[in-house]
């Protein structure tokens, strides 16, 4: 008989978020007070600026230690929208004076520096295309599934570093 007791109460306390019925009075069910007040958008949109400047921002490559393959991705970036804009403000520029742009006007322009000032630009020049290249290969190895693990991601970089170091001195003293 005294099981039975206990096996039902076990019930109705198993049923009772089923159901929706509580078995506990009203007095014991604790209530959360929320203070809720009507605030114009400006209003809150400040409090919601407020917020957000006491929030921690999302970590930051300035807290990491800097590594191989963040640099490259952020040096592959870089080079790839600097080889573009120069791209563009060439062509733009023939587009706008095509005399002052074409091919004589330019290779009479660069014969006449100094020869230091010739390899620094060939290096300027170079340098990003060549990197730029490589790191695009790596990129697209990866897109075949190689290269994936640590160490293969770092060999891989370390590859690219040497190829564009070789290449870079290949296409300058051409």
């Amino acid at each position: 008989m005294m099981s039975a007791r206990i096996v039902g109460s076990t019930r109705r306390v198993a049923f009772a978020s089923v159901t929706g019925r509580s078995t506990a009075s009203p007095s014991v069910i604790l209530k959360r007070g929320v203070q809720i007040q009507s605030l114009s958008p400006s209003a809150s949109e400040a409090i919601l600026n407020a917020q957000r400047l006491k929030r921690p921002s999302s970590p930051h490559f300035t807290i990491y230690q800097p590594q191989l393959t963040w640099l490259s991705s952020i040096a592959n970036r870089a080079t790839g929208g600097a080889l573009s804009a120069l791209l563009y403000g060439f062509s733009l520029a023939y587009l706008v004076a095509p005399d002052t742009f074409d091919s004589a006007h330019i290779i009479e322009f660069v014969g006449g520096l100094p020869d230091y000032v010739k390899y620094t630009g060939k290096v300027i020049l170079a340098a990003p295309f060549t990197f730029h290249f490589w790191n695009g290969l790596r990129h697209l190895s990866w897109d075949m599934g190689k290269f994936l693990s640590l160490t293969g991601a770092y060999r891989a970089g370390y590859a690219v570093l040497g190829a564009t170091a070789v290449s870079t001195a290949a296409l300058v003293f051409m």
